[in-house]
């Protein structure tokens, strides 16, 4: 039901932020520490060697008025600027390549922590397209088994008025339990909708629907086990709700090998469904992220921002694969993992898509 797919919606969180402005934090505190020791230690020993440096020329100038006799200790004086001199260059190349050390463990540490971030990204995302799968797999299990009801049989067999309003009744104590529809209709082989289960909502009945791609399709089903998944559209006869139909062939006594006497479509409101599951990953304020579902033809289906609902059309650089992230141009990290399908539902070729801004 919608309050038990709420629920698998919201659990699907992470505090990202607080990790990355964690790992932002200890970058930022570890380049000032080592930075600070590199300072100091090496003022300290250019102190040291400023000193020598005055003690030499010090000695120099008095072994210059000790004339022959300071000449001895000239030499010593000349050797201790020289060491200093050269203490002074080494302190120097040590500031530089600590700097230098500091400055590639930064630069580790953040491509990890990138890394780490876009891992994650692709896992809410896998995490988002299997939320939708479990939910729909379900759908395909209603369709089957609502098929083989007996009102609806009978009614597909034999649309007498006492067959259709039956069948009518029927089909709305199912939508009575089952919150996440929005109709269900049980059409004649010829495409006509003969009974629906909200006739007093939408005024379906006697409507042809024999040009739509889910209805063929459920024509040429084989048997009573297999089922039709379509893609979320916008349906004229629902006051242009966004739905995804799901289909099962009605067939003679209710068997799975029976004569073909009819098609149950089952209109699944595919809207506040599919937000509840984008809106419920949350990723974290400070990630300015954008989660999507998206078809086989990367067209928006569901948008956590609400924007581009069966209108846009996002490029993923899939390179052949069925999960990854990448950064694009403008620096945005995007994340996407394919349907992997869940028990009998192979999944339409969908994507879980999370576009966090630069």
């Amino acid at each position: 039901m919608s309050a038990a797919l709420g629920l698998k919606a919201r659990s699907v969180t992470t505090e990202t932020a607080d990790d990355d402005s964690d790992i932002s934090a200890l970058i930022n505190r570890l380049t000032a520490e080592v930075n600070q020791i590199a300072v100091d230690k090496t003022k300290s020993i250019q102190q040291i060697t400023n000193q020598m440096k005055m003690l030499a020329l010090n000695a120099l100038i008095e072994s210059s008025r000790a004339g022959a006799q300071g000449a001895g200790f000239a030499v010593v004086a000349q050797e201790v600027r020289g060491v200093g001199q050269q203490v002074e260059t080494i302190a120097r190349e040590l500031e530089t390549q600590l700097t230098k050390r500091t400055g590639d463990l930064v630069a580790s540490i953040e491509r990890m922590s990138r890394r780490s971030r876009g891992e994650r990204m692709m896992d809410l995302s896998l995490n988002a397209i299997e939320l939708i799968d479990r939910n729909l797999y379900e759908r395909t299990c209603d369709v089957r088994w609502w098929a083989t009801d007996s009102a609806v049989v009978d009614c597909a067999a034999s649309p007498a008025p006492e067959a259709v309003s039956y069948a009518s009744q029927r089909l709305g104590v199912i939508l009575g339990a089952y919150t996440v529809y929005l109709d269900l209709w049980l059409c004649d082989l010829d495409g006509n909708v003969i009974a629906n289960g909200r006739a007093d909502r939408f005024r379906v009945v006697g409507q042809n629907v024999a040009h739509t791609k889910w209805f063929r399709e459920a024509k040429t089903l084989r048997s009573g086990d297999d089922y039709v998944a379509g893609d979320v559209e916008n349906q004229p006869l629902l006051g242009n709700a966004q739905v995804a139909t799901y289909c099962a062939s009605v067939r003679a006594g209710g068997q799975a090998n029976g004569t073909p006497v009819g098609v149950l479509a089952i209109h699944f409101d595919w809207e506040p469904q599919a937000r509840a599951i984008v809106q419920g990953v949350r990723v974290g304020d400070a990630d300015k992220a954008r989660v999507l579902l998206v078809d086989s033809n990367f067209r928006v289906i569901a948008a956590s921002d609400g924007q581009g609902i069966l209108s846009e059309r996002i490029t993923l650089s899939l390179n052949g694969q069925s999960s990854g992230f990448y950064h694009d141009h403008s620096g945005a990290m995007i994340a996407f993992h394919a349907t992997p399908g869940y028990e009998t539902y192979r999944g339409l070729g969908w994507y879980g898509v999370i576009i966090c801004a630069a």
